[in-house]
């Protein structure tokens, strides 16, 4: 439980700092900062457990991860927040499980859209729709684009992980996906050559994101799955959005309407509803249906 708590917390307060620190320094320098830290915190970590070559040897995978699941959405929500508050960006990432159940279940010869899942996706995308129409925050058509970018790569990485890279130690994939994106970002970061240290604030939530956000976040969550598994450690994705939504009207003073919590509400039903298991039916009760339908 006090992982779980510990998780929530450390995943839900990325949403304000973000919004505190594109204020002082752009996206991309942002990303590159954030994926540094993580990266210099967790390679130490990650070479003394070994296993790194059998990491390196799967690269085209781990590249795609990487530019999914880190480079592409971290760079899309820090742009996207320069312009949305950060209960926003929240409420609208808590879609991600409905997209990561339309995924898995689309992917899947075995799954199907069953009642209760397709029931649960409606439900889940009638939330979102009352979440945009209480307040849109400054939402436009892009920085709107730009969110949805991020939750369908949020719902993609992990279809990534399970399918390509499930055989490979965690810990190792992430920290060499935080080096590359770093890698990556470093050019850029030359290019636009920031011409002065942020202000104490802004250098603060960058370097709590991080440090605190990142590499030690990471580090809770193969705890939590070590611990509870990968299904159950998946719920922790409800407890994010309210946790920056909460940050959001209490530090920054963002607006905050009912019709935003009863969105929300909804999204919470319709992700439990939609990534539901279909339990199979057993032989026997199977056989009368097929024998009551004969």
């Amino acid at each position: 439980m006090l992982l779980f708590a510990a998780l929530g917390i450390l995943w839900g307060i990325p949403y304000l700092l973000i919004r505190v620190s594109v204020g002082a320094v752009s996206p991309a320098t942002l990303v590159f900062a954030r994926t540094a830290i993580g990266a210099l915190l967790l390679l130490p970590v990650a070479f003394s457990r070994g296993q790194m070559s059998a990491v390196l040897r799967r690269w085209r995978w781990v590249l795609t991860y990487t530019a999914i699941e880190i480079a592409l959405p971290w760079l899309m929500l820090s742009t996207a927040e320069q312009r949305i508050t950060s209960s926003l960006s929240g409420l609208l990432v808590a879609a991600v499980p409905l997209v990561g159940a339309a995924i898995s279940l689309r992917g899947s010869r075995q799954d199907h859209l069953g009642r209760t899942q397709l029931l649960g996706l409606l439900v889940g995308v009638l939330g979102v729709a009352l979440v945009l129409g209480s307040d849109l925050g400054g939402l436009t058509a892009a920085s709107g684009a730009e969110m949805a970018v991020v939750v369908v790569c949020y719902a993609t990485g992990p279809q990534i992980i399970a399918r390509r890279l499930a055989d490979l130690p965690s810990l190792q994939v992430v920290a060499t996906s935080l080096a590359v994106c770093a890698l990556g970002y470093l050019p850029f970061v030359v290019a636009l050559h920031p011409a002065r240290v942020p202000a104490p604030g802004p250098l603060a939530a960058i370097l709590t994101l991080g440090v605190v956000c990142t590499a030690l976040a990471f580090l809770v969550m193969f705890a939590l799955i070590a611990e509870v598994g990968a299904v159950r450690a998946t719920v922790v994705t409800y407890v994010n959005p309210a946790v920056a939504v909460i940050l959001g009207v209490w530090v920054l003073g963002e607006p905050f309407h009912l019709g935003m919590g009863a969105g929300f509400a909804l999204i919470l039903v319709g992700s439990a509803f939609s990534t539901r298991v279909s339990r199979p039916r057993p032989p026997l009760a199977s056989a009368r249906a097929g024998a009551a339908g004969a």
